[in-house]
């Protein structure tokens, strides 16, 4: 099948990619600017694509016809969202329209994927039938894609996942493995949150789940996380505790301690009972993911 990602530099996107080439589809990458997957013998196509670029999307996908687009592409740092709310609505809204459309020119599967952001956090974790009410302008644009993809004509489906968690690759940015290993190796003090709640991701069960939405011709809203319901607090133990790192460097703190443009909803995560019901996925326990990402 020929699957076209967009995104691809990120962390989703690169393991995305080695996914799908891997398991024998024909993979086209955008992203932007030079291409920083690592090829390590894996086949697929890449192109530098501005995704806001409405007559540029139209031209690129009319010409390669897809089979299927996951829409990855996105401005997902929440508080950059608050601060330049203009190019997180051409990124997260105007470009998943282009991309709609030109899958509707194609007769292409459209796999949008989302996030937890687009519901309040007040009583998480969620199912995928629960009403969404973001806090923030971050889940505002990426709810708002979700319904651009939903009115469609198209054949689709909406992955939403928790918090990404997994071995950076060129170019990505940290997340809550690296960043707790990294400040703790290095005798930094941190502070982390310990009244949030998260299903935290590991970043190749979420590329294995768009697979199986792939390979099913799986439709409508999947829940795609980890199982098991953890603070951030609790996260960075795990991690402390398997590198052997000191925990006296970690300050228990709540939200209200930071502040920042966006607010962040304080209890999500995610109820995957349909997704591993529908699909086959079972993701890893948290340890096992650190396990996988520092053998």
């Amino acid at each position: 099948m020929k699957v076209l990602i967009t995104g691809a530099n990120g962390l989703l996107g690169q393991y995305a990619v080695k996914q799908l080439a891997d398991a024998g589809h024909c993979v086209m990458a955008t992203g932007r600017g030079g291409c920083r997957l690592p090829r390590n013998g894996i086949s697929f196509g890449y192109t530098d694509l501005d995704i806001t670029g409405k007559e540029g999307v139209l031209s690129y996908v009319t010409t390669v016809r897809p089979d299927v687009i996951i829409h990855a592409a996105a401005m997902a740092q929440p508080d950059a969202c608050e601060l330049s709310k203009e190019a997180c609505y051409d990124t997260n809204v105007n470009a998943t329209r282009y991309f709609t459309d030109a899958a509707e020119a194609v007769n292409a599967k459209m796999i949008y994927i989302s996030t937890d952001f687009i519901f309040s956090g007040n009583d998480g974790p969620y199912r995928e039938t629960d009403d969404p009410m973001p806090v923030n302008y971050y889940g505002e644009t990426k709810l708002a894609g979700e319904q651009i993809v939903r009115q469609s004509r198209i054949n689709w489906a909406i992955a939403r996942t928790v918090l990404v968690y997994g071995n950076i690759l060129s170019g990505t940015r940290s997340n809550i493995v690296t960043w707790v290993k990294e400040n703790l190796e290095k005798g930094n003090p941190i502070k982390v949150v310990s009244d949030q709640i998260r299903t935290p991701t590991y970043v190749e069960d979420l590329a294995r789940g768009i697979q199986l939405i792939i390979e099913k011709n799986a439709t409508g809203v999947y829940h795609i996380s980890g199982r098991e319901i953890l603070t951030p607090y609790e996260m960075a133990v795990q991690v402390a505790d398997y590198f052997g790192l000191s925990k006296a460097l970690m300050e228990k703190v709540d939200a209200s301690v930071f502040t920042q443009p966006a607010q962040r909803p304080l209890k999500t995560g995610f109820i995957i009972d349909k997704a591993e019901r529908e699909l086959g996925y079972s993701p890893l326990s948290f340890m096992q993911g650190i396990r996988k990402m520092f053998p």
